[in-house]
């Protein structure tokens, strides 16, 4: 069982979440694992895994009790931990043999932490679903199905191979590589707009506050895969762009588009498409039908699974729709989204509506909604009446103003900006940063991953994270590499057409602070 070739891929990367307050007892040692990826790994291995990694976390944390550690280097693997809850631990062990095996563990971490959030965004917290239902057959379902889509996102797109969020492709798992050393994970890109736009869109927000009916409503406005206007704090709009970017923007809908931000494009086939679902249709059969290998009980249980492909689709109306949530009781109707806000930390109905290139969720407290869903057709009916003309002119006012998918390019550059505090990166499109040669992106991973080390150590003894710091590497292939730091602020630059001297490329970082960075970047 497994994906097709499912050796090739356990050799390549194991998956596990287990809680160290289950399966303490001899003989209930398989109560502690909730996900182990792949499946078919006889329960022996799977134990050995969790094993280690139990017994390392428990060593760590006899010097360091409130930060254990984050990863473990051995001469094969890499072994990168997350404790997502309070003693619920992800742990991802990957294979070194591959030339394309060169990661920042940062970045593999941000996928642990990407999984968790969303799952935590549709389901709640794994803690509270354990509490809930304490055989822990209910949470295994949900952890294996949300995964499993997670993994294989962005699957059935046929004009591409894959993008940022697609790891399960054919045989292999396309894990962060130094490929993507230009690209943040965990943060929200940002469409820059004039003043006359931006008044015309707190014009709408303002209108679409009033649809919703109550005070504790949020909306979130994107223009292709770019974010223009929220009301969410940053944890919920990141998981929630997140969300939108790999389901519900126009590129997302589209089977045969081909998004401009992300990607990779390359030769796959809709043949191979239509291979890669069924394949992932057989692994969820052949898990069920295993007594070997699946969780007591686990097929007694229906899970929503909100990462399904080619769920959501465009009603007549404008309003995006999805059967994900089943239907309405006593009725063919689906039932409407929901989602959990961890700032709120309520349950909120999701309201999707799309026109052309401009997207707009309306989240609203389900305890605000009288009569359900028949109270959630009066608010879609008040955006219909009310807002519809301001999202006209606001989606013909941002496509006038749009540069297209290099509109952030910057000729001779490649770079990466990176801003902690607001959650917001901005990079060289994806196209570009395919020119660059693998040696500049080797140097510049390893670079990333000097920064990354600094800045743990500096959280760990507790001084200052945000001192200056800038660093320049001369590539094998004579580019350079540099990063600067300042203030909670990141920029990463490669430039392959550089003078020899390294004033030279330092007076190219200084151009680009000063035009482009407010010389935030300039020394």
């Amino acid at each position: 069982m497994g994906i097709s070739a499912a050796s090739s891929v356990s050799e390549a990367m194991k998956l596990c979440i287990f809680d160290l307050r289950r399966g303490q007892h001899e003989g209930q040692e398989l109560d502690k694992i909730l996900y182990f990826f792949p499946a078919d790994l006889p329960f022996p291995t799977q134990l050995s895994v969790i094993g280690l990694s139990e017994g390392l976390i428990t060593f760590t944390r006899i010097f360091s009790p409130e930060a254990p550690c984050e990863v473990i280097e051995a001469e094969m693997h890499s072994h990168v931990f997350y404790e997502a809850e309070r003693d619920i631990w992800m742990v991802m062990v990957v294979e070194k043999s591959e030339s394309e095996a060169i990661w920042r563990t940062a970045a593999l971490r941000s996928v642990l932490k990407e999984v968790h959030s969303l799952f935590v965004m549709f389901h709640g917290s794994i803690r509270a679903l354990l509490d809930r239902e304490p055989s822990g057959g209910l949470t295994r379902t949900h952890l294996y199905y949300f995964i499993m889509d997670y993994l294989s996102a962005f699957e059935k797109r046929p004009s591409l191979e894959f993008c940022c969020w697609d790891f399960l492709s054919g045989k292999k798992l396309h894990l962060p590589n130094f490929r993507d050393s230009l690209k943040e994970r965990g943060m929200v890109q940002m469409l820059t707009i004039g003043r006359e736009a931006a008044l015309e869109v707190q014009s709408l927000v303002r209108v679409l506050e009033s649809c919703a009916g109550c005070k504790q409503s949020y909306s979130l406005i994107m223009f292709q895969d770019l974010l223009v206007s929220t009301t969410l704090s940053p944890d919920d709009l990141i998981n929630l762009f997140t969300y939108t970017v790999m389901r519900l923007t126009p590129n997302a809908l589209s089977a045969g588009a081909s998004s401009w931000s992300y990607l990779r494009k390359g030769s796959t086939t809709s043949n191979a498409s239509a291979s890669l679902s069924t394949s992932s249709n057989s692994v969820l059969d052949r898990y069920y039908n295993s007594h070997d290998t699946s969780p007591v009980g686990v097929r007694s249980y229906q899970v929503v699974r909100p990462l399904q492909h080619e769920k959501w689709s465009k009603g007549k109306d404008g309003f995006l729709v999805t059967d994900i949530w089943g239907t309405e009781v006593g009725s063919l109707n689906p039932s409407s989204p929901t989602i959990w806000l961890k700032q709120t930390e309520e349950r909120m109905y999701l309201c999707a509506f799309q026109h052309k290139s401009l997207t707009i969720i309306l989240l609203i407290p389900v305890t605000s909604v009288h009569n359900g869903e028949q109270g959630l057709s009066v608010v879609k009916q008040q955006i219909l009446e009310n807002a519809s003309p301001k999202i006209f002119k606001v989606e013909e006012k941002l496509s006038r103003g749009w540069g297209g998918e290099n509109a952030y390019h910057v000729s001779g550059y490649r770079y990466l900006l990176v801003d902690g505090d607001k959650y917001i990166s901005r990079a060289s499109p994806h196209g570009k940063v395919t020119t660059l040669t693998k040696d500049s992106l080797v140097a510049m991973s390893k670079l990333r991953e000097e920064v990354d080390l600094e800045k743990s150590r500096a959280k760990c003894d507790g001084s200052d994270c945000e001192k200056d710091q800038e660093i320049c590497i001369r590539a094998k292939n004579g580019a350079w590499v540099i990063s600067r730091l300042t203030r909670g602020k990141e920029l990463y630059m490669v430039l392959e057409k550089a003078n020899e001297t390294l004033l030279y490329a330092s007076e190219a970082v200084e151009k680009f602070s000063d035009r482009y960075c407010s010389g935030l970047f300039s020394l």
